[in-house]
C-alpha cells in the first residue's frame, strides 16, 4: 500500500466527513426523499427483485424510506453486519424497523443473520461510499468490507454507490484491491460509470 494514497485517502475522508456534518436537517431531509426516489427507478430499471443494500447513518445519504418501501413492495432485501474478521455477514430486511449498534457503531438489522455469500444471489447492490469518480473508482471510508465483498464475488451485479451530488468528483487515488462501481446514485441523477460486471 503506498503511503501516499493512503494519505491522500485519510485526508479526503475527512474533508467529506466535514462537508457533510454541515448539511441541515432540511437538507438531509430532502437528499433522503430525492434519493428514495432515484433507488426506486434503479430497481424497476433493473427488474430487480433482491437486492442489497445498507442502513444509512445521520450523515449519510438516506435509505432507510427506501429499504422499508422495497420491503413493502415484496423486494428481498439483504442488509450487512460487520464481522470482526474484515467480513459482511447479511440479514433480510422485514418490516419491524428493529435496528441495533453493530461494529464501530453503525446502524444494522436484528434479524437472523445469513453468511457472507447470502449477497452472492442479489440482483442488485446498493453501497455507501465517501465520493466516487467519473471511472467508477469508489472512496469508501477505509475499512474495506464491500471491496472484499464485491472482489470475491463470482457474479457480481452492477454495484451502484449512493452519494450527494458534490461526491461525485473527477478523479480519486485508487490501490489495487479496491473495487469499482457501475455507477452512483445522487440526490439529483442516476450516473452509470464504468461497464456492467459479468
Amino acid at each position: 500500500m503506498s503511503i501516499d494514497v493512503e494519505h491522500e485517502k485519510r485526508a479526503l475522508r475527512a474533508e467529506l466527513r466535514e462537508r457533510r456534518q454541515l448539511l441541515s436537517d432540511a437538507q438531509r431531509e430532502a437528499a433522503a426523499s430525492a434519493i428514495t426516489e432515484r433507488l426506486d427507478e434503479l430497481v424497476d430499471d433493473h427488474g430487480a427483485r433482491s437486492i442489497s443494500c445498507f442502513l444509512s447513518t445521520m450523515t449519510e445519504p438516506g435509505t432507510r424510506d427506501f429499504v422499508r418501501g422495497a420491503v413493502k413492495r415484496g423486494i428481498r432485501v439483504l442488509l450487512p453486519v460487520t464481522r470482526a474478521d474484515g467480513l459482511l455477514d447479511w440479514a433480510v430486511a422485514d418490516d419491524t424497523e428493529a435496528i441495533s449498534e453493530g461494529l464501530f457503531g453503525l446502524p444494522e438489522p436484528t434479524g437472523e443473520v445469513l453468511g457472507p455469500i447470502a449477497v452472492g444471489d442479489v440482483d442488485l447492490m446498493i453501497i455507501p461510499a465517501a465520493a466516487v469518480d467519473t471511472a467508477g473508482v469508489r472512496l469508501g471510508w477505509g475499512r474495506g468490507y464491500f471491496d472484499k465483498t464485491i472482489g470475491s464475488m463470482q457474479n457480481c451485479p452492477p454495484v451502484y454507490a449512493v452519494i450527494y451530488d458534490s461526491e461525485v468528483l473527477d478523479t480519486l487515488p485508487r490501490e489495487v484491491h479496491d473495487q469499482p462501481v457501475t455507477g452512483a446514485v445522487t440526490p439529483t441523477r442516476t450516473l452509470t460509470l464504468s461497464p456492467e460486471r459479468h
